[in-house]
């Protein structure tokens, strides 16, 4: 049986190794703080490219979408304009009294479908006469009005949103040349009143 050299206490071997492992796991952890912190940098750098690429499909995505609905505004745009001559034919078949039995089922349903894809009518006797949407092709006095007034439409104008596709044709009648407007009574009694001072002087 062999013999401990004397002066040897039975727990140094322990001590000594747990040394040595405190320093291992010391040495290990100041490299595991420096890969924490590199690996922390590049995860933001990683997270800050993904954020940018995704603001960037977003903004395509929307670019996309946008140019999508501007090429179909664009192509119902030109089919309604081609379809605004067989309008108008169906409403002066209608002034006529001419639509009737199938033909009146068919310009009901043209009319309800061009009204679906947004193109609107516009133009009514008795409007005041406005430039941007009226074109003026007969002129007029008339002491029946107190501004520049539709008085027949002889073409209907049409519009898509905003947009004027077609401007409506009038005849346009203004006021008659030296009629006034009614002089309300404050202003009647003010001249009198004036009459009145220029007496007493």
């Amino acid at each position: 049986m062999t013999e401990k050299p004397q002066g040897e206490q039975p727990g140094d071997d322990s001590a000594a190794e747990e040394a040595v492992l405190k320093a291992a796991e010391e040495a290990a952890a100041g490299g595991a703080v420096e890969e924490l912190a590199t690996a922390k940098r590049e995860l933001a750098e990683r997270t800050a490219d993904l954020q940018r690429l995704q603001a960037e499909y977003q903004n395509y995505r929307k670019r996309v979408e946008r140019d999508r609905l501007t090429v179909r505004e664009i192509a119902v745009s030109n089919i309604l304009e081609a379809l605004i001559p067989v309008l108008d034919d169906i409403g002066r078949a209608r002034e006529h009294g001419e639509v009737t039995g199938g033909f009146k089922s068919v310009s009901d349903n043209l009319e309800t479908v061009v009204a679906k894809l947004g193109l609107q009518q516009f133009g009514k006797e008795g409007e005041t006469f406005d430039p941007t949407l009226h074109e003026a092709l007969m002129h007029s006095y008339s002491s029946d009005v107190t501004e520049d007034t539709c008085v027949q439409i002889l073409q209907p104008g049409y519009r898509i949103g905003e947009r004027i596709i077609r401007p409506a044709m009038v005849a346009v009648a203004e006021p008659q040349p030296g009629t006034q407007t009614t002089a309300s009574p404050d202003s009647e009694k003010s001249e009198s009143d004036k009459a009145d001072g220029a007496a007493d002087n």
